[in-house]
């Protein structure tokens, strides 16, 4: 079932999540609908409190990314395999010198932005038969990660930019809110007036 993605103005985008034992009810079909809704937004990742739910769980799979013609082969082939499910994940460690990439959100739709992250990152997490793993990822895999993992401490990409672009989009992050925008994909916008 596909579920809508919360706007941002949503105060459930800024708390952070809370941790789930694997007798949280109903997580088979939370965890496929979380990906249907994914995949029908053609996100690459989705995060539980884009959908309204304050827990630290959340999943990636980066295929969309495989057919970028300036990857090597190799990165394109490890892109294309990489689907995960991370339940109660705990980023280890970050390293490297930080670089840009140009990052979107579902929950903040038409608006992209150059981000720098730390290009490899050790996370702890467990999978969704609560099995707990520790994996080193690096380059795109690592940049999708640590942004759904943003998202279950309450951060958004938008936090990440300079004063300056904050101001620049103000105005188009309000309109979001407010539901003033058009977007391919069911979505719940918190600012919303509900007509009488």
């Amino acid at each position: 079932m596909i579920l809508p993605i919360i706007a941002y103005g949503d105060a459930v985008l800024r708390k952070k999540s809370e941790e789930i034992t694997k007798d949280y009810l109903n997580l088979e079909a939370l965890l496929a609908n979380m990906f249907e809704t994914m995949y029908g937004a053609f996100g690459v990742g989705l995060a539980a409190p884009q959908i309204g739910l304050a827990i630290r769980l959340f999943l990636v799979d980066t295929e969309p990314f495989a057919d970028d013609e300036s990857l090597s082969p190799e990165e394109q082939e490890e892109l294309k395999g990489f689907k995960r499910v991370f339940i109660n994940a705990k980023i280890l460690e970050e390293t490297g010198e930080e670089w840009a990439f140009n990052e979107g959100c579902l929950s903040i739709p038409d608006i992209r932005e150059d981000v720098f992250r730390k290009p490899k990152i050790k996370i702890q997490y467990q999978d969704e038969n609560f099995e707990t793993q520790v994996e080193v990822f690096d380059g795109l895999i690592a940049r999708v990660v640590q942004h759904e993992y943003d998202h279950i401490e309450g951060v958004l990409f938008t936090d990440k930019l300079s004063s300056l672009k904050k101001r620049l989009i103000k105005g188009r992050l309000t309109n979001i809110a407010k539901g003033k925008i058009k977007v391919d994909y069911k979505m719940k916008f918190p600012l919303l007036k509900k007509k009488r």
